[in-house]
């Protein structure tokens, strides 16, 4: 969801719970606006959250005027010590009472930045299972076989590997990136000479569209349209349509799609990143998307379906 308009953001997505006090609204809004004036970003969006065990990630990111050029992703993470959220308690205790927990230091106002994701992160840290714990420099030891030489005998031997958790941070904030992040179509619009601009013309999808899944691209560079012949491309407008649709998602019917506050408002939900949700009102500007989940994937899904 967009910096500009995070408060009407924060209240268009708080029916499927994703909601903030309105003290830690305000402070993250100026933290945004702080965070896009230092790295002079074109704009900034506000992720959303992973939880953790001991302490939440509150994730931004940074984009360039190109909206498809990769993105800086900072994060901001604070906790007390010895403070463990009590289990069914989604907001952070602490704020009002002056104590070192998590709710009084997490002022939303220190961004610290991560290094760009890679395949060798996404394949190191796939071994780890569960949930966040919260603290960046936590490590997690995973044990795995190695063939060691000795002259002319090989045998394999166990070596424990110690995986960051800051390193899976910055994997799973990627694959979700370029499994679920969600755009309308016209939202942008692809320049003669290629960069990818937002567009300031758009006013948003009439109702009929904004109940189709074909009417919703992945905000990220296309996979899938690149293999497609001349004569499926021959309907796209090359403009407007230079991203991957999520009817085409595998499985099918990993997208929920319903109309809420009297089908003046869409909302998509992901069943295989449970925790993503996006918004759209109908014939308006307002559109974003945001994830609070605890950062594991459904693989389950196709079984479910």
């Amino acid at each position: 969801m967009d910096e500009e308009s995070l408060l009407l953001s924060l209240e268009l997505a708080s029916g499927s719970g994703q909601g903030l006090s309105p003290d830690r609204r305000a402070s993250l809004l100026t933290s945004l606006m702080l965070v896009k004036r230092d790295y002079r970003f074109d704009r900034v969006l506000f992720w959303g959250r992973i939880l953790g065990l001991v302490a939440d990630y509150y994730i931004a990111q940074g984009l360039s005027e190109d909206q498809l050029a990769p993105r800086k992703t900072l994060y901001r993470w604070r906790r007390g010590p010895g403070w463990l959220r009590p289990q069914g308690d989604t907001e952070e205790p602490g704020a009002s009472e002056g104590q070192e927990g998590l709710g009084a230091t997490l002022n939303c106002m220190e961004w610290s930045l991560l290094p760009p994701a890679t395949e060798e992160m996404e394949m190191q840290t796939s071994v780890v299972k569960g949930r966040f714990m919260g603290d960046p420099s936590h490590a997690y030891e995973h044990t795995e076989l190695q063939k060691v030489n000795e002259g002319e005998k090989v045998f394999e031997e166990e070596v424990v590997v110690q995986i960051k958790e800051e390193t899976r941070l910055v994997s799973i904030i990627d694959q979700i990136d370029k499994a679920v992040a969600v755009i309308p179509r016209g939202a942008l619009f692809k320049t003669p000479f290629g960069p990818i601009r937002v567009n300031r013309t758009f006013e948003g999808l009439s109702l009929s569209e904004a109940k189709k899944l074909s009417s919703y691209f992945h905000f990220r560079e296309p996979v899938e349209l690149k293999n497609k012949t001349l004569l499926e491309k021959a309907d796209l407008d090359p403009s407007l349509d230079f991203m991957d649709s999520l009817e085409h998602d595998i499985p099918k019917g990993s997208w929920s799609i319903q109309m809420e506050r009297g089908n003046t408002l869409v909302v998509l939900r992901s069943l295989l990143w449970p925790g993503l949700t996006f918004y759209h009102a109908p014939r308006t500007k307002n559109y974003g998307y945001i994830y609070v989940g605890t950062g594991e994937k459904n693989i389950d899904l196709p079984f479910m379906l």
